[in-house]
């Protein structure tokens, strides 16, 4: 495989994936300190950007496009796919092409593709039509730095902005069952028991925390994430 110019090294975005867990144990805090735009109607007028971090922006059915993000869901898909690609494989680039797009207002995001690099071809890291272990690991991702992610139709993932963090929504309920399941091997993980699976998972993974706490929902994250792109096989 060519090396990668130096806007895309893996090394850049493993200093990006750190920042990244900075940003998603601080953010908690910073949103309890000060109220947030969405709930205070400040967000300004959308930013526009061709690029997350240094993947090319294709917005579905145009190709190549600029597109609006309020300043904040930018940053915060900056830090995520850098993360995304720092536990990648050591064979993937780091991401060359965002299929997706940006609500109209700015502050959510429909992800349906990330192309990666493997030797000289472009190839899918992650796409909505083809639900794997990769799929699953992406949600996992994308749960490790926003607060929701919404199944779409078809398979995409919408972000809505805001700090990461463990509700115990429908939606991240539903993730982590099916992601104890699909990932981890728990087959009988349901929506009343899927805690204690989790809990397991952890175990597993090296971690003592409860999936329902700050630190646990990161840590399950995480490790969904490796798992599910074959970076670490927690045996």
């Amino acid at each position: 495989m060519k090396a990668l110019p130096p806007s895309l090294s893996r090394r850049r975005l493993l200093v990006g994936a750190a920042a990244a867990s900075a940003l998603t144990a601080v953010a908690g805090t910073a949103a309890e300190a000060a109220p947030s735009t969405a709930s205070t109607g400040l967000a300004g007028a959308p930013v526009a950007h061709d690029r997350i971090a240094a993947a090319r922006l294709l917005v579905t059915g145009i190709g190549p496009a600029t597109a609006g993000f309020q300043a904040d869901l930018h940053e915060r898909l900056t830090a995520w796919l850098a993360f995304w690609s720092a536990n990648s494989p050591p064979s993937w680039s780091a991401p060359v092409e965002v299929v997706g797009e940006p609500t109209a207002t700015g502050d959510a995001f429909t992800l349906h593709t990330l192309r990666v690099r493997r030797g000289e071809h472009l190839a899918d890291g992650f796409t909505a039509a083809r639900r794997d272990a990769a799929h699953l690991a992406t949600e996992a991702s994308l749960y490790h730095h926003f607060p929701s992610v919404r199944r779409l139709p078809g398979g995409g993932l919408r972000v809505t902005d805001g700090p990461a963090a463990f509700t115990g929504s429908p939606e991240q309920v539903a993730f982590a069952g099916a992601a104890c399941r699909e990932l981890w091997g728990f087959a009988v993980a349901g929506t009343t028991d899927w805690r204690d699976h989790a809990n397991r998972a952890l175990a597993r993974s090296g971690h003592r925390a409860d999936v329902a706490s700050r630190a646990g929902w990161a840590a399950f994250t995480r490790a969904s994430l490796r798992l599910g792109l074959g970076t670490e096989s927690y045996q």
